[in-house]
């Protein structure tokens, strides 16, 4: 019987995975945070290892190389997962010896065990990259450049990109050993009393068995799981954010950010695995930010207060219509305009981060033109154009019925009361202050796509 070692902090994610793996004939054990999975390693000897990237304790890039270092394990097949939205850990995976790269967003269990089947029977090729069924390498062959790891070509990437991806999870990011079924003498604990979690254990009977091997009564069950928690999971989301938000300090700040942090990070798994692909991506953008804002808190002001806050409220709009799908959602139109170089490219790379491509203009006058052509998903705008300005150029977008209801967001420098109140009158949704965080841009940039293409589903219901 093989061996799987599952290195996964989430008990719910954890937990579906060793049930469809135990099914399958394997003989599975579970570790909550990289620490206890590097050395049960040792103890375990798996013949396969599945590895969340995104750990507390010890990071699994961290883990990846210091397996790869020992010969004992030269040849283990390791199946990573992780969030596409930090494009840098993804390359440093497969630097440091990932078999497989999963997107955890939009991850099946059916992927999992044929990547696994494929491996231990020694048929398959370590290094594919199943985001999006891209490889490592170009269709000719060549490696593709360490800055271009989802192949979007290198012209994509002439801004520079000084957002280099997020860091592993805060230093004092906690797993919460209660929460993970374990038993026996738990390792030590360097972190203070207030960063461990005191929320109740999760209810897993939904997902415990006896399953059917069939795919889809198996995903029809996560599906109804994760349906059965959405109210308990916005409650929570929403009661972190406000303690989040109502914090008036950065010291009692942190706890709140942090567990609110662990809670999106586990919707982004629970909502991929079970197949809600809305939730997943926008979770899995918001899990970034949360992260980001957490390791450098000179980041939270009332614009990324207000992104986080609006798209938690977008998650419970996803909540009451999304149902679960299959395939990719069709590729968004957006329509990025600016008269400074710079400024669109930045703007292009934050959107690139999301795998949204866009139309760039410096000329209000060619995107009034564009604008009454083609319907576009979403609209970002500067305000300081020469010859026609952001306001007026919205104003007359909204005059015409082609794009009456497209989402646009202002990117400007102007932040003052008078300039929020003419960017509302003007027909703006919503804006953006620069200098921006690119994952803020991203996050902005999925809620008003998503909520766009919800409309119709509003109506209907």
């Amino acid at each position: 019987m093989k061996k799987i070692l599952i290195i996964e902090d989430d008990p719910i994610i954890a937990h579906i995975y060793r049930t469809r793996l135990e099914k399958e004939g394997y003989s599975v054990e579970t570790c909550a945070d990289g620490q206890s999975g590097f050395y049960r390693v040792h103890e375990y000897n798996p013949d396969g290892i599945l590895l969340d990237l995104m750990l507390p304790k010890m990071n699994g890039v961290e883990i990846l190389k210091k397996i790869r270092a020992q010969a004992k394990f030269a040849a283990v097949p390791i199946v990573v997962f992780t969030n596409a939205y930090v494009p840098n850990m993804i390359q440093e995976a497969f630097s440091a010896g990932a078999s497989q790269v999963f997107n955890k967003a939009t991850l099946t269990p059916r992927q999992i065990l044929d990547a696994l089947h494929l491996l231990l029977s020694g048929k398959a090729d370590g290094g594919t990259n199943f985001l999006g069924g891209a490889s490592r390498t170009s269709n000719t062959g060549t490696p593709r450049p360490a800055n271009d790891p989802f192949g979007l070509g290198e012209s994509t990437y002439h801004f520079p990109p000084t957002d280099a991806g997020s860091p592993p999870p805060p230093s004092n990011y906690v797993y919460a050993r209660e929460l993970s079924g374990a038993t026996g003498a738990p390792p030590p604990f360097s972190n203070p009393p207030e960063f461990q979690n005191t929320n109740p254990q999760p209810d897993l009977s939904p997902l415990r068995g006896p399953f059917t091997t069939d795919d889809t009564a198996f995903q029809q069950e996560l599906a109804q799981a994760f349906i059965n928690a959405r109210p308990d999971t916005l409650a929570g989301l929403r009661k972190l954010l406000h303690e989040f938000t109502k914090a008036t300090d950065e010291k009692t700040r942190e706890p709140h950010l942090v567990e609110l942090y662990r809670k999106v990070h586990a919707l982004t798994g629970n909502a991929g695995i079970a197949g809600f692909a809305e939730i997943a991506q926008i979770a899995a953008a918001l899990e970034v930010l949360l992260k980001e804002l957490s390791e450098k808190p000179k980041n939270i002001n009332a614009s990324t207060l207000r992104t986080v806050a609006h798209s938690i409220d977008f998650i419970g709009e996803l909540f009451k219509v999304s149902q679960p799908s299959k395939g990719d959602p069709p590729p968004a139109n957006i329509l990025v305009v600016d008269d400074e170089i710079l400024s669109r490219r930045a703007i292009a790379y934050a959107l690139e981060k999301a795998n949204l491509r866009s139309t760039n203009v410096e000329e209000s006058s060619v995107a009034l033109q564009l604008a009454s052509e083609q319907v576009f998903d979403l609209i970002f705008l500067d305000v300081q154009m020469p010859g026609m300005d952001g306001f007026e150029l919205c104003s007359r977008i909204r005059a015409q019925p082609i794009n009456k209801n497209t989402p646009i967001i202002f990117v400007t420098s102007l932040t003052d009361f008078k300039s929020r109140a003419k960017s509302s009158l003007s027909g703006g949704t919503d804006l953006i202050a620069k200098p921006f965080m690119f994952i803020e841009l991203t996050v902005k940039a999925i809620t008003q796509v998503l909520r766009y293409r919800l409309m119709p589903k509003k109506q209907a219901a």
